[in-house]
């Protein structure tokens, strides 16, 4: 049931959230399958994990069906024109603009979500209120009220990097500038999806979703998304490969006891040969994805546990044993020889 009075309560305010949206601070977010798995999980969605993709090639996607959405992570170009037409009308899409840095790997993920009807896949309370009480606003509103949605915010700050917190007295000083980030190169996630009979691409960094193409009756909506990806892969030069994409898939863990289940079901009508084939098959396949489950729960408590106070603790340790001075020289050392090792093959490429 909806709640009125957080409905006109997040409606009313939406119109002065630019202030707040711009002092809240959302950390970057490593490109990795199993951290963007997690923040699907985090922010309260079952039956979805997102796969990466390592080759444009038919077999690959096919082998990870049924694939709902994409994001694809690009260098981002201020003056990049979008490759079709952008929608100000937005009917049952459901689009938000990108209002603050470094959400958009949240803003990515949750814009494939809103938009997608699976029976494998459930929303969650989180995503299916926030989208409920946003449902009347303007893109740009919806923007402004993602960035103040807490448990959103919170579950992709869960990945922030450590930092060290410097005390008056402390005997651990890190005393470094701030980097210039007016070079660095910027990496932005868009989404790609079908919604209807047409393609659609979902980039928080536009005024609305870009209309790519109709797909026709009997059409794979993936057929005509590789091209597009492709093309726009080969608009950068042979020094910007950085690319990285991720399809938006059904749990494979379910998918797979599922089609254990299945097979079960049926198997009487089978040769025993053939069963027994396809059946050791989903178990090495459910196996894998268990051990891939596993080792992605690892990864991820790494990625949040902060080993910032051991190390300093250990540092501070050697210090006072006599072991950090000596070491220390010892990679001063092999850094000149490296240094050397490099100035000279340099030098005897030239000749």
């Amino acid at each position: 049931m909806e709640d009125p009075n957080a409905t006109e309560t997040l409606q009313a305010t939406a119109s002065n959230f630019n202030t707040e949206a711009e002092n809240l601070s959302w950390c970057q977010i490593e490109s990795d399958p199993g951290v963007f798995t997690q923040l699907i999980r985090d922010f309260g969605c079952v039956g979805a994990q997102m796969e990466e993709i390592w080759s444009l090639d038919p077999d690959t996607f096919k082998s990870l069906e049924p694939i709902h959405g994409l994001i694809f992570l690009v260098k981002w170009l201020a003056d990049e024109q979008p490759t079709g037409r952008v929608v100000s009308d937005l009917g049952n899409i459901y689009f938000a603009q990108q209002v603050v840095r470094n959400s958009c790997a949240t803003q990515a993920i949750i814009s494939l979500l809103l938009n997608l009807s699976h029976p494998d896949i459930e929303l969650g309370e989180t995503l299916t209120r926030f989208k409920h009480v946003t449902r009347e606003l303007d893109p740009l509103s919806r923007g402004y009220c993602l960035s103040n949605e807490a448990k959103i915010r919170t579950a992709h700050n869960s990945f922030a990097r450590p930092r060290i917190s410097v005390q008056p007295r402390s005997t651990f000083v890190v005393d470094e500038p701030q980097q210039d980030e007016s070079d660095a190169d910027v990496y932005h996630f868009v989404g790609y999806m079908p919604i209807g009979e047409k393609l659609y691409e979902l980039d928080g960094l536009r005024m609305g979703p870009t209309e790519l193409a109709e797909i026709g009756p009997g059409q794979n909506w993936l057929d005509i998304v590789r091209p597009i990806i492709e093309e726009r892969m080969q608009r950068y030069s042979s020094d910007d490969l950085n690319f990285n994409l991720m399809a938006l898939v059904s749990d494979r863990q379910s998918f797979y006891e599922s089609q254990i289940e299945q097979l079960q079901r049926r198997s009487l009508q089978m040769p025993k040969s053939q069963r027994e084939s396809e059946m050791n098959d989903l178990l090495d396949r459910l196996r894998i994805e268990k051990e891939k489950n596993r080792q992605y729960r690892i990864e991820n408590t790494r990625r949040r546990h902060n080993y910032l106070p051991f190390i300093v603790e250990l540092l501070k340790q050697m210090g006072k044993n006599g072991q950090l001075l000596p070491i220390l020289k010892q990679a001063q050392v092999n850094r000149t020889e490296c240094d050397q090792n490099s100035c000279n093959n340099g030098n005897a490429e030239k000749h």
